[in-house]
């Protein structure tokens, strides 16, 4: 029962995604209810792998799980594979979710129909993306994770929200046509899409081979650049991610993630020492790309002057430094830089998350877009369309709403400037920790990424603040009420940033683990490639593996 659990995160969204189709679009509060079901045990599920994924590091183990789908034994099984990283992303994405869902109950989900479904496959995309073992079941989690995010990002209508829709959809139908190019080149040299048998093959690709080899990678990382919004590639990206509604924000919050998550997951498994003559390719061009992102994510910063676009680049910002920690770590740099970039990556997307979902109530009084497509849905009567059965678009209001929004504003933006007490300052400070101790890359290298790293968070700091005093100090008339299921995600995903930072030293230990993991390429590779079918008395050697 415990080897089927790996699958459950892939299972759940898809059967209540499925189920809910079959309800009609009048019965919103059963589809908000079994949706919310389905996330709760997801995250319950998550919490599982990821306490399975603790105990394999204490026991010692050398892989931490596996799935064979159809029981065929590996390279040639689809094989989904649980490891410390793997586990880390799915109880990240799990948290989100929980809150973006609840918070979407307050009025969005009434602005188009099928929400709940297609956030369902959503969450179907990003965890099998999170899982999967081979480079095309990775292609096809990430076009059904972007079919959904298609049909969410232009849920509620309105003119800026279908242009951005359609230029985002523009954009990821050609990143993805670049993602099956590539595949198709490393098939067509390889005879295989499996990430450990690549893995294990990287030192002996022929040398006629391996120029095709590294242009169907490069293809691959072409298009995973796009979908982790990293200069010069992400001009799509801040307009769409403003344009979309808060609670698809949110979850987009960790969309970019997914790139930066398959970037890292190969780099480290092909390109990593004892590659052959592919050890360290691209680790320079990762580093540039990841600090030119850090400072057109930072100029952003100070030059947006609403919430939405300042939380997109704050996105982009995060991105951008964990593909500099990236390169660093390629070019052996150390494992307790990549740790503390891992500490940072997490609490910078709950703290982004939490940022997309105070744009509505935050901007209601200056008419943002939220505001205005709210008061289009009540000029044309989408209110009075609602469902006798439901329980009201936005439920009781807070007396002091307005106050907790502005203390859980204030904490969003010590978390993202990297400020203590938030986990983002602990983060940062690893990650300059690790650029000190690590003596294999330049020492002007790491001074610059430390100087960005530093001069980011002051940049945050300022846009941020103008915004937080324009809104709360400035605006004497603020006078719009803020809904309980607004503000209770706001406050749960402030409350999990709270509980690791005061966690941070086992949180620092469990991503040092997935650090080590990931410079431990043989392992990986070794630990997919020698799993057990059902039907095995004893797992087939190195030898039985073709």
């Amino acid at each position: 029962m415990s080897q089927h659990l790996i699958i459950a995160p892939i299972l759940i969204p898809f059967v209540a995604g499925a189920l809910m189709l079959l309800y009609d679009d009048r019965q919103r509060a059963a589809k908000f209810w079994l949706s919310l079901i389905a996330t709760g045990l997801t995250l319950a599920v998550a919490v599982a792998l990821l306490m399975r994924a603790k105990l394999g590091a204490s026991e010692g183990a050398e892989n931490i799980g596996f799935y064979l789908l159809g029981d065929w034994a590996a390279p040639m099984a689809i094989v989904l594979v649980l490891d410390h990283l793997a586990a880390m992303m799915l109880l990240l994405t799990s948290v989100l979710a929980l809150a973006s869902l609840v918070y979407a109950r307050a009025s969005w989900h009434r602005q188009g129909q099928h929400y709940f479904s297609l956030f369902q496959f959503l969450l179907v995309g990003l965890n099998g993306a999170f899982l999967t073992g081979d480079l095309f079941n990775l292609f096809v989690f990430f076009e059904v994770l972007l079919a959904a995010s298609y049909g969410l990002l232009l849920h509620g209508s309105g003119q800026v929200r279908v242009r951005a829709g359609l230029h985002y959809i523009a954009i990821n139908l050609a990143a993805s046509l670049l993602l099956l190019l590539g595949i198709s080149l490393i098939y067509g040299v390889t005879g295989t899409l499996n990430m450990a048998h690549l893995a294990s093959m990287m030192p002996d690709i022929d040398a006629a081979n391996r120029p095709l080899l590294q242009m169907g990678l490069a293809l691959m990382g072409v298009a995973f650049l796009v979908k982790a919004g990293i200069w010069p590639l992400s001009f799509w990206l801040p307009n769409a991610y403003m344009a979309a509604a808060a609670p698809v924000g949110a979850m987009f919050a960790i969309m970019t993630k997914v790139g930066i998550y398959a970037i890292l997951r190969l780099t480290m498994l092909l390109f990593a020492a004892g590659s052959g003559p592919s050890a360290g390719l691209g680790a320079g061009l990762l580093i540039g790309l990841g600090m030119a992102t850090v400072v057109f994510g930072m100029l952003g910063v100070l030059a947006s002057q609403s919430l939405g676009r300042i939380a997109a680049h704050a996105v982009i910002l995060s991105s951008g430094t964990m593909l500099a920690v990236t390169g660093l770590a390629l070019a052996g740099g150390g494992e307790w830089m990549l740790a503390g970039a891992l500490h940072y990556m997490v609490a910078s997307t709950l703290a982004a998350g939490a940022l997309f979902l105070m744009v509505e109530p935050m901007s209601r009084d200056d008419g943002g877009i939220a505001a205005m497509l709210a008061l289009t849905a009540e000029i044309y009567g989408a209110k009075a369309d609602l469902p006798p059965d439901d329980d009201g678009p936005d439920g009781p209001a807070i007396a002091a709403g307005p106050a907790l929004l502005a203390a859980c504003f204030a904490l969003c933006l010590l978390a993202l400037a990297g400020l203590p007490p938030m986990p983002g300052f602990i983060g940062k400070l690893t990650m300059i920790q690790g650029v000190f101790d690590t003596t294999d890359t330049s020492p002007w290298l790491g001074w610059a990424f430390v100087a960005l790293l530093l001069v980011s968070g002051f940049a945050t700091l300022i846009g941020l603040a103008r915004i937080g005093i324009q809104t709360f100090w400035a605006n004497d008339d603020r006078d719009s009420p803020v809904m309980a299921m607004e503000i209770a995600p706001i406050m749960a995903l402030i409350t999990v940033l709270a509980m690791i930072s005061i966690e941070s030293e086992a949180v620092l230990r469990y991503t040092d683990r997935t650090a080590q993991a990931l410079h431990q390429t043989s392992r990986y590779a070794q630990g997919v490639l020698t799993a057990p079918r059902a039907d095995d008395a004893q797992p087939p050697t190195p030898e039985d593996v073709p």
